[in-house]
């Protein structure tokens, strides 16, 4: 069994998804703190000025509250306005933009609800089994001297998981010795570079929200794109 484990991001590049994709069960890291600046409320889309971000607002935003804490305001008109305008003449326009404003209106405005589902809706549109869970419903011990390494090996554990899979960037805070000494495998997953049309766009943007992925390529283009990874 494999186990991957992030904080919920609001519609984040294909890397978050590649990882969501290659773990047998993907747990929403919504216990911890919110970090300001980060890709929890916001991401960068493909407008006719180029790459702009978009960011939903979040009610007396605190670092010092739980993502499953805080909640998105209710009004998000504009976003949902730029969006359709930037994508109106999409290829997949008309199939994608209702999946993503079923999500951003949904009336639970909790910020882990709404971000986990920007990740749960796109696995149901593009017709892939994803089995998640939140770490804010599960039993274990979120003692704050416990260091995140042992939490996650904790996680493995509690699901019988030998194997852990982190993003690349993890490779700074983890060791794989760590892991095994509890026999668990750990792998770091790197995004191969994605390339693909972008409608409006005739010098490539990397790195853009999977918003734009969906929005110019069909589900069978974009199941390819999550496979394009290397794991170390």
């Amino acid at each position: 069994m494999i186990l991957a484990v992030m904080q919920p991001y609001l519609f984040p590049y294909i890397g978050y998804y590649q990882l969501a994709y290659h773990s047998d069960i993907f747990i929403f890291y919504d216990d911890v703190n919110y970090i300001k600046g980060g890709y929890i409320n916001r991401n960068r889309i493909q407008t006719r000025n180029g790459p702009q971000l978009f960011t939903i607002p979040i009610v007396k935003s605190s670092s010092f509250k739980k993502i499953n804490e805080l909640y998105f305001q209710e009004d998000i008109r504009k976003i949902l306005l730029s969006i359709s305008q930037s994508y109106s003449k999409a290829p997949y326009f008309s199939s994608v933009y209702p999946v993503i404003e079923q999500i951003l209106t949904d009336k639970n405005r909790n910020v882990s609800n709404i971000a986990s589902k920007s990740i749960i809706e796109v696995f149901r549109y593009l017709d892939i089994d994803f089995k998640y869970n939140y770490s804010s419903k599960i039993h274990y011990n979120r003692n704050n001297d416990k260091n995140a390494k042992d939490k996650l090996i904790e996680l493995c554990k509690i699901y019988k998981c030998d194997y852990y899979i982190n993003s690349i960037g993890g490779k700074k805070l983890y060791k794989k010795e760590e892991f095994l000494s509890n026999r668990i495998f750990l792998n770091f997953i790197k995004p191969k570079e994605v390339v693909y049309q972008q409608f409006n766009n005739k010098n490539y943007e990397p790195n853009l929200s999977m918003i734009d992925i969906l929005m110019n390529n069909s589900k069978n283009e974009v199941k390819k794109l999550l496979n394009e990874y290397i794991l170390d």
